[in-house]
């Protein structure tokens, strides 16, 4: 019998082989007793040694040289839990020295490497295609650098922890460069922009903004400028920051000089001489700060280039659409005229205006030889003087309407004209009264994204005295004051 607990090979498990041991020269493959790693290649000494395969069993592999049992040396690394791969130089197994990251993700880091990580001088490609190429440090853009940004604009200069810091020069996609210090990836201390509207600002940025940036355009001289008709003046402006000072950080903005003619409602009846506006044009009303509308009035400045007043007249007749809806502007006591937004005219036209537009010279600009041009076309002068005609008898030198009594506004006549209005040769220049100038900031595209407010100045123009006509001399209070305030009214229904 068999000796009790002597088993029968029935009885005994399944018999088991020594774990296998690692081959020890030559080529071999082995399976790691944890089964999480599987090496196929060479050996020497009973260590992987020479070209080799290393399996992981998530799917990462290595594939390159081993010396030593150790991933030492070129090779190609693949993770599969970020499905980035590494082809490049190998140190105890990490990624150390020279070679080429792919990213799952996309894009790719060609460049030197310390531990696994972008370290020293590399090549950048992020998944929007940006490009950087220059200094790394911990994985992250540090010191001089050079990157090309998805929207097209370009930086050279520091870098520190992924953010542009230190001096660097931007050049923008549209044209505009900057040129000084950064912090935290804006403009930041002393620095020069180059805009592609042709402005130019030298000082300081706070937070990525100009610290003495221009916020509004003023108009300098007395509340109501006054200037003699016909006669062409200038007209200064600065540029002020928020607590006053004038911006001489900032050129090259563009300013457009325009004016309007005070729009006012008379009474039928009122003893003063008008324009009659041509009713199948359309007018807009201005605003303005002086609490009266005005509708646009030409101006020019001969000195640029622009033709003379009656050159202008005629010109003016070809490119400047007329005003739309009747309305009469008042020749023997206009009140104001003003300027309109960006120095357009009626309907919306910019005018002929080559001189209009100055550029501004740290912080200041001057328009010269400013000029109001005559009423334009569609624009016509007459009279309602019934009871000054009473008094002033059959005096009519100086008179827009010699001999004959003009119409009233209850009896206007047929005809493309008034009968008894004027029919003399239009005025080369602007008729004596109240006038609005405006500048407008026209840069563009606009600095920075922002447009200055419009400014507004009120101007009189007084008649010379050899000028002006009896009747502004006699009556009312305007002529003490050796003016006449003209303005713009529409014209009373005609009876039916």
């Amino acid at each position: 019998m068999a000796a009790v607990g002597e088993g029968t090979p029935s009885s005994r498990g399944p018999r088991r082989d020594p774990p296998r041991r690692p081959p020890r020269d030559g080529y071999g493959v082995y399976v790691y007793p944890n089964s999480f790693f599987r090496y196929e290649g060479e050996w020497k000494g009973g260590r992987k040694h020479g070209h080799g395969k290393l399996l992981f069993k998530d799917g990462s592999y290595y594939e390159g040289a081993f010396v030593d049992g150790e991933i030492t040396g070129e090779g190609r690394r693949h993770w599969a839990w970020s499905g980035d791969t590494f082809s490049g130089q190998f140190v105890l197994g990490e990624p150390q020295g020279y070679g080429v990251m792919e990213y799952k993700a996309g894009g790719c880091y060609e460049g030197e490497v310390s531990h696994g990580m972008r370290e020293g001088h590399g090549f950048l490609v992020d998944r929007d295609g940006q490009v950087y190429q220059g200094s790394f440090h911990d994985n992250k853009r540090h010191g001089p650098g050079q990157m090309l940004f998805k929207n097209g604009d370009k930086y050279d200069g520091d870098w520190v922890r992924d953010q542009r810091q230190g001096h660097g020069v931007l050049r923008c996609a549209d044209g505009s460069t900057y040129e000084g210090q950064w912090h935290s990836d804006v403009f930041s201390g002393l620095g020069s922009m180059a805009h592609c509207s042709g402005v130019t600002y030298y000082g300081l940025w706070i937070n990525g903004h100009p610290a003495e940036q221009a916020t509004r355009i003023v108009i300098l001289g007395p509340e109501v400028m006054e200037v003699a008709q016909g006669s062409p003046f200038s007209v200064n402006v600065q540029l002020l920051q928020d607590h006053g000072e004038i911006a001489k950080s900032e050129s090259g903005r563009v300013l457009q000089i325009s004016a309007g003619v005070r729009y006012v409602q008379l009474s039928a009846y009122s003893e003063v001489s008008f324009f009659k506006v041509d009713r199948d044009n359309q007018e807009t009303l201005i605003q303005t700060p002086f609490g009266f509308e005005c509708i646009p009035y030409p101006v020019s400045s001969p000195a640029a280039g622009v033709p003379g007043p009656r050159a202008a007249k005629r010109g003016a007749e070809a490119d400047v659409p007329l005003p739309r809806r009747d309305l009469e502007l008042d020749l023997g006591a206009l009140c104001g005229q003003e300027g309109t937004p960006g120095g357009l005219l009626a309907g919306g036209h910019t005018p002929h205006c080559p001189g209009a537009c100055q550029r501004v010279d740290q912080g200041c600009a001057e328009f010269t030889d400013v000029l109001l041009g005559p009423p334009p076309p569609g624009y016509h002068p007459f009279l309602f003087l019934d009871s000054l005609h009473k008094k002033a008898g059959s005096r009519s030198r100086g008179s827009l309407h010699p001999g004959g009594t003009p119409p009233t506004a209850q009896e206007p006549p047929g005809g493309s004209r008034p009968e008894g209005s004027a029919t003399e040769e239009q005025p080369a220049a602007a008729y004596p009264g109240e006038y609005v100038l405006m500048i407008h900031d026209v840069t563009t595209p606009p600095f920075l994204g922002r447009t200055l407010p419009p400014a507004f100045k009120h101007l009189r123009v007084v008649a010379k005295r050899a000028d002006r006509p009896p009747h502004v001399l006699e009556e009312g209070p305007e002529a003490s004051s050796g003016w006449q305030a003209h303005g713009c009214t529409p014209e009373p229904p005609a009876p039916r």
